[in-house]
């Protein structure tokens, strides 16, 4: 009988236990994390959030005033509000954009200006885009606000025709020239390039302007046969050569190590 009743005595205090430890969790938690007043739980995980009037200040929500011509906004933190349309913040307050003459307000903030077709920004104020001769405005009031018409060059801010000489073309953009195929640029005229025995023409922007054809290299201005020594190919570009493995480059020659 004694037996029995230290065994429930355990058991009573086993559960007791139990009990408080799931209690006191969960008591905790719900203490450290008071949703004060003008507040709610967020939805999503743990903490609070204001509710749309308030912004949050430390660990309460204050009240939110917005200044005439502006609105309240969804976020609770910041100053809880942004301006009208057609208005933009100074010093707290909203205020009308003032547009200068041929101005615009930006559609996409709605708190800034910008300059109509023809004119570009300066200051408070937009000024007149002179175009020179030859030329046409632009989509943007920034840098020139115009570029030469096709087969002019920019030239101390008016728009030069271009030379284009013998056996050149006008590029895409029509403010430069390049020589035909199987021509170069020199001293403002297209030359023929001369392309050696044992060569082609290559199109190029540096050195030659033709490439030795597989099994010459290029020595000057002529292709030279290339000269294979013993256990050694052709290399990938067809212009030199390397050693058959196992044997190594040495004095010109391949050698086995």
């Amino acid at each position: 009988m004694r037996q029995l009743s230290y065994f429930a005595l355990a058991l009573k205090t086993s559960v007791l236990l139990s009990a408080t430890l799931f209690v006191i969790p969960a008591a905790y938690g719900q203490g450290t994390l008071p949703v004060p007043a003008n507040a709610e739980a967020n939805r999503y995980g743990s903490g609070w959030e204001c509710t749309r009037g308030f912004r949050r200040e430390a660990d309460s929500c204050v009240a939110v005033t917005a200044p005439d011509h502006g609105f309240l906004t969804n976020e609770s933190y910041g100053k809880g509000w942004e301006c009208d349309y057609g208005f933009a913040e100074r010093g707290g307050q909203c205020l009308a954009v003032e547009l200068p003459a041929n101005a615009y307000l930006d559609p996409y903030s709605g708190d800034r200006w910008r300059c109509v077709r023809g004119y570009r920004p300066n200051g408070d104020g937009c000024d007149l885009i002179e175009v020179p001769d030859n030329a046409f405005l632009t989509d943007t009031s920034y840098s020139e606000g115009w570029e030469c018409e096709r087969g002019y060059q920019v030239v101390d801010g008016k728009c030069v025709a271009l030379n284009v000489p013998e056996h050149a073309y006008l590029t895409t953009s029509g403010n430069e020239w390049l020589c035909d195929r199987g021509y170069e640029a020199k001293d403002q005229a297209c030359v023929v390039v001369k392309v050696p025995k044992n060569a082609s023409f290559a199109d190029t922007s540096y050195g030659h302007k033709w490439k030795c054809d597989r099994g010459f290299v290029a020595k000057g201005f002529a292709c030279s046969e290339i000269k294979l020594p013993e256990n050694a190919h052709l290399d990938h570009s067809g212009n030199g050569w390397e050693c058959n493995r196992p044997y190594r480059v040495s004095k010109e020659a391949c050698r086995m190590e």
